[in-house]
C-alpha cells in the first residue's frame, strides 16, 4: 500500500469517527426536540380543551375512546386524558421545560371541569353537557353489544378502570408539583368522595352514588356491589396509602385498614373470591357474560394482596386465607387435555359444583342477541375468553418467601409504619405517584427508530387501532345465529370496538405515551436538561 493511500484511509476513518460523535450528540438533542414537537402537535392540534380520547383518524373525521366519541368528548380511562397528564408531568420533570407543565395544567382543567358535584368522575366528559352525553348513551352506547357498562346513562361516577382514583391521583401530583393550592379544592372533593363511598365493612361499589332501575332480565344491577373487578378496592386502598405518605394525614389510616380487612371477610370458605360480592357477601353476577361465580384470576390476585397486606401491617391474620386460596386454585386447575397454552384455569367456576362454566353468545346485535352459560369449552367468547393464565407458582413462591421472614423483616418497608422521613427533601418531592410507570431498557437503536417515526407533521401514526361501526340505528336482525359467537363485534349495528387489521394509520394517545416514556427514560439516563 502506498503511503498516500494509507494517509487517505486514516483521514477517512478519523472523519467518519468524528461524524459518529457528532451524530450521537445530535441524537441526544434530537430526542428533546422530538418530544417537544410531538407534544405540541398533541396539545395544539389534537386535544379538546386540554383533554384527549384514544384514537383519531388522521383527518379527525372520527375519534374513539373505548367507544366512538363525539368531537366534544374526552376520555378519562387509560390511555386517555389522565394518562396524558401524567406523561406531561413526567416530561416536565425530565426536561424542566414549562411547556409540559402548561400541557398538564390544561389536562387538569379539563378533568376538573368534568368532576361531578359529588366529587368523582365518569368514563368520559362531554363539554356539550348532559343533553349531548345522554344522546350518546341512547345511540352509540346503547348499541355496544359487549360493552354493557355504556348502555345506560347512570349519571353518577365510577371506580371502574381506576377512573375516579387515577383522576384524583393526577390532581394530587399537580398539587404537589409546585405546591399549587389551585388544585386543592378539587383534590379535597375527590378524597371526600372516595372516603364517603366506602362501605362500613371496607368495600367499595363500582359506581357511586348508588342509583336504581338498571337491572337486566335475570341479572340485578351490579354497580352497588362490592367490586374487585379492575382492582376497584385495591386501587382505592393504594391511593389512600399514597395520600397518607405524601400528606401525612392519619384520617386515611382507618379506611386503609378497613379496605384491606375487606379481603379477609369476603373470601369464601372454600378459599375463593367472586369478582363482585353482593350485599350478602355472596359471589354475584355483573354484565350478562359475567355470571355469579368464583374466579381463579381474582382469587390469585386477592391472595397475593393478602401477602402484601401482611407486609404492610404485620398482621398474620392476613396470611391465613392464602393456603386456602392455593388449595382451591390447585383443585380447579384444568385437566391437561383442556389447558390451552398458558391458559391453565377456567375464567369462571360454578359456586355450587366447583366445576368450570363457560359463556357463549348467539345472535347478531344487542337488541336481539344474548349470552348464555354451559359446560362446553368450545366456541368461547373472544372478548372475554373462558380460560386464562393464573400464576399459581408466583403465589406459592411469595407465600413461602414471606413465611421465612420475621415480622420485622417482612414489614421493614411498610409505608404504614410510623417513622421519620429519611430521604432527601420532603415526601412531597420524593414519592412517585404515577400509576403507569414504564421501565424500558435503554436501547439506542429503539430511540433512533422512535425519533425517525415522527412524520413531517410531528405525528406518531400507528396501525391496529380499536375502531367501531358507525352508529346507524338499533339492531334489526332477530336470527339467533352463531356467526358472531367468537367475534369482538356483531353485525353492522353493533358499535362495540374491534381491531382494524388494515394498513390504515391513526393518531394514538397510547403510541404517544409509550414513545414519550421511552424518550423520557433515555433523557433521564443521559441527564439531559432542556434549558
Amino acid at each position: 500500500m502506498k503511503p498516500t493511500n494509507h494517509i487517505f484511509l486514516i483521514f477517512i476513518f478519523l472523519a467518519f469517527g468524528f461524524k459518529l460523535q457528532a451524530q450521537q450528540k445530535l441524537s441526544e438533542e434530537k430526542v428533546v426536540e422530538t418530544m417537544l414537537k410531538a407534544t405540541e402537535f398533541m396539545v395544539e392540534k389534537v386535544s379538546t380543551n386540554g383533554g384527549f380520547v384514544w384514537h383519531y383518524m388522521p383527518d379527525f373525521s372520527r375519534q374513539w375512546g373505548e367507544m366512538e366519541a363525539y368531537k366534544t368528548m374526552i376520555w378519562l380511562q387509560h390511555p386517555g386524558t389522565i394518562s396524558m397528564g401524567h406523561v406531561f408531568i413526567d416530561a416536565y420533570r425530565a426536561t424542566k421545560n414549562e411547556y409540559y407543565y402548561k400541557a398538564a395544567e390544561k389536562a387538569a382543567r379539563a378533568i376538573i371541569w368534568g368532576q361531578s358535584h359529588e366529587g368523582g368522575w365518569n368514563y368520559m366528559i362531554d363539554f356539550a353537557g348532559d343533553r349531548s352525553l345522554k344522546q350518546w348513551y341512547n345511540t352509540i352506547g346503547k348499541n355496544g353489544w359487549r360493552l354493557e357498562e355504556f348502555q345506560h346513562y347512570y349519571g353518577n361516577s365510577t371506580f371502574d378502570d381506576d377512573v375516579t382514583t387515577d383522576a384524583a391521583r393526577f390532581l394530587l401530583r399537580m398539587y404537589l408539583e409546585k405546591m399549587d393550592p389551585t388544585y386543592k379544592p378539587a383534590l379535597d372533593k375527590a378524597l371526600d368522595f372516595i372516603l364517603k363511598s366506602q362501605y362500613p365493612n371496607g368495600g367499595w361499589p363500582q359506581r357511586y352514588p348508588l342509583v336504581k332501575g338498571y337491572e337486566k332480565p335475570g341479572f340485578p344491577d351490579y354497580t352497588p356491589f362490592y367490586t374487585f373487578n379492575d382492582d376497584v378496592i385495591w386501587e382505592n386502598v393504594n391511593f389512600l396509602m399514597q395520600c397518607y405518605l405524601v400528606l401525612g394525614q392519619e384520617r386515611f389510616l382507618e379506611p386503609i385498614y378497613k379496605g384491606m380487612n375487606f379481603y379477609k371477610i369476603s373470601q369464601d370458605a372454600c378459599g375463593a373470591w367472586g369478582q363482585q360480592v353482593d350485599m350478602d357477601m355472596k359471589a354475584a353476577s355483573a354484565r350478562t357474560y359475567e355470571p355469579a361465580a368464583f374466579l381463579p384470576g381474582a382469587t390469585c390476585e386477592n391472595a397475593l394482596l393478602l401477602i402484601k397486606f401482611y407486609q404492610l401491617t404485620g398482621d398474620k391474620q392476613f396470611l391465613e386465607g392464602v393456603p386456602k386460596a392455593i388449595k382451591w386454585l390447585e383443585d380447579v386447575k384444568l385437566p391437561a387435555d383442556k389447558i390451552e397454552g398458558h391458559r391453565t384455569h377456567p375464567t369462571f367456576v360454578d359456586v355450587k359444583t366447583n366445576k368450570p362454566i363457560y359463556v357463549h353468545r348467539k345472535g347478531s346485535n344487542v337488541i336481539y342477541g344474548s349470552y348464555y352459560i354451559d359446560e362446553n369449552d368450545k366456541n368461547l367468547l373472544s372478548h372475554y375468553y373462558g380460560k386464562g393464565f393464573v400464576n399459581l407458582q408466583e403465589l406459592k413462591d411469595e407465600y413461602k418467601k414471606v413465611l421465612e421472614l420475621s415480622v420485622e423483616e417482612a414489614t421493614k418497608d411498610s409505608p404504614l409504619k410510623p417513622k421519620e422521613f429519611q430521604q432527601k427533601g420532603t415526601p412531597q418531592s420524593f414519592y412517585d405517584l404515577n400509576r403507569y410507570v414504564f421501565n424500558f431498557k435503554i436501547d439506542d437503536s429503539k430511540i433512533i427508530e422512535v425519533v425517525n417515526e415522527l412524520d413531517n407533521e410531528n405525528r406518531w401514526l400507528s396501525k391496529g387501532a380499536y375502531i367501531s361501526n358507525p352508529y346507524i340505528g338499533d339492531g334489526k336482525n332477530t336470527e339467533l345465529t352463531n356467526e358472531y359467537a367468537t367475534t369482538r363485534v356483531g353485525d353492522e349495528t353493533d358499535t362495540s370496538p374491534y381491531a382494524d387489521k388494515t394498513d390504515q394509520k391513526y393518531i394514538s394517545t397510547g403510541t404517544y405515551i409509550r414513545n414519550m416514556k421511552l424518550l423520557i427514560n433515555y433523557i433521564q439516563s443521559k441527564e439531559i436538561t432542556n434549558k
